[in-house]
């Protein structure tokens, strides 16, 4: 890996890495939240000893915890994103770092989780019609036929990592024919996948961005020969449509179908692994869903609130802003925990109860808000709706075997491994009887 990669990192992630850890080892609770092992595996305590109305300042950033703030500041254009290279890297080495050309990635521009409007607002709106409810309509049949084929490939009983050989499986299958890859595919993008996520955390180590840095560039070899072939023979597909249109350039193609891969697997592949984890946690409220299968949207809605995938976002303030009091200068970072704000007691009754009956559920903010608000997140629900109601459906009885092992992230929150007892095939009530249920959601 070259020098210049090296430098990109330490201003990336090296520095911030190393106070983080001291911070942390100085009993600093912001710290360790973002990279300490507690941080990593239960962040919940943390969130509430950092909680707390308004900004609260760290030696980092801004920090906000609450439900109200954060919303406001999502939803605000006074405040944007920014790329890799944040405000709070020192000039000189910003200048050494900026000649270093990244390969094409969801984390860096072109990619339009790092862009503010018009660029931004150019990039999302082609992409989203591939979201609209007709579009999200039209998938349902396939990520019905995707789950049946999956579970019909379980034994009868014993044992499966629930991750790595269902939660998995489910949207890479769906976000690889959305961008017309062949099923060969899937199991590269989900190695990919693996290497890529640590990008999106504060402080990865100078190894995992190597190894990151070296899949993104294979993977963007592997876009560029997939665009090429797409523009001469188009399918039915998003990124058929994109490269048809000529108004992105092939690296914006990359970087977006980049984006879409990571976006369109791992919230679903967390969404699930933690649902299954809540649901084994708190068996009463497994059983209200497997009496009735309408219940499993508000499953959905109630892990999304209560265990999130995606545990955190940042913004910038692009101008001199006052928040709540707090005069925030422009160029000032904001950590927003949506964690925190999904269990906000202003607005959650017993927000650390997992309670699907919760009629509120859905206020929360796991999806973000404002116009970088997840385009999948309807397809996100579906997906996980009816992968869980089909599990649990077939194997009534599945139970966890041993603690499952979380990922090593602190932004995606989800579990790397979940080794489960799937329990004896039910015997009535298979998956393709629910082909008619309804989603809501």
């Amino acid at each position: 890996m070259n020098v210049g990669y090296w430098i990109r990192w330490s201003a990336q992630h090296g520095i911030p890495r190393a106070f983080l850890r001291w911070r942390a080892r100085r009993g600093d609770a912001f710290a360790t939240l973002l990279a300490g092992e507690r941080g990593l595996h239960d962040p919940y305590p943390l969130i509430e000893e950092l909680r707390g109305p308004g900004l609260r300042r760290t030696p980092l950033a801004y920090a906000v915890f609450e439900h109200a703030q954060v919303r406001s500041i999502l939803r605000d254009t006074r405040f944007g994103v920014f790329p890799a290279l944040g405000p709070e890297v020192p000039a000189p080495l910003r200048k050494l770092a900026e000649r270093v050309v990244p390969p094409p990635s969801p984390v860096e521009p072109p990619s339009m989780l790092v862009l503010n409007p018009p660029e931004h607002t150019r990039m999302r709106k082609p992409v989203a019609s591939a979201f609209t409810p007709r579009a999200i309509g039209r998938l349902r049949d396939r990520v019905e036929t995707v789950t049946a084929e999956l579970l019909d490939a379980m034994p009868a009983h014993g044992s499966i990592d629930l991750v790595t050989d269902y939660a998995a499986q489910v949207p890479i299958a769906i976000i690889a024919e959305m961008l017309g890859f062949p099923p060969a595919d899937r199991e590269l993008f989900l190695r990919w996948g693996d290497r890529v996520t640590p990008l999106l955390d504060i402080g990865t180590s100078w190894r995992s961005y190597r190894d990151a840095m070296a899949a993104t560039d294979t993977l963007a070899d592997h876009l560029a020969e997939h665009i090429d072939r797409l523009r001469d023979e188009p399918g039915d597909d998003i990124l058929s449509t994109l490269v048809g249109s000529g108004d992105l350039t092939m690296r914006e193609l990359q970087a977006g179908a980049g984006l879409l891969m990571g976006a369109g697997f791992e919230t679903t592949v967390n969404l699930i692994g933690n649902a299954v984890a809540a649901l084994s946690a708190h068996p009463d409220q497994l059983a209200i869903a497997q009496n009735d299968p309408d219940r499993w949207p508000d499953v959905v809605e109630e892990v999304l609130r209560f265990d999130p995938p995606v545990q955190t976002t940042a913004r910038v303030a692009l101008e001199d802003v006052e928040v709540d009091g707090v005069r925030v200068k422009a160029g000032a970072t904001l950590i927003l925990s949506l964690a925190g704000a999904n269990r906000d007691p202003a607005v959650f009754t017993d927000p650390a109860r997992f309670d699907i009956d919760r009629p509120n559920a859905k206020e929360h903010l796991a999806f973000s808000s404002g116009i970088h608000a997840c385009l999948g997140a309807s397809l996100a629900r579906m997906e996980a709706v009816h992968a869980l109601r089909a599990l649990y459906t077939r194997y009534p009885d599945l139970r966890l075997r041993g603690e499952p092992v979380r990922r090593n992230l602190f932004t995606l929150h989800g579990f790397e491994h979940m080794p489960v007892d799937l329990g004896p095939v039910a015997r009535s009530g298979a998956p393709d009887d629910l082909a008619g249920a309804t989603t809501k959601g």
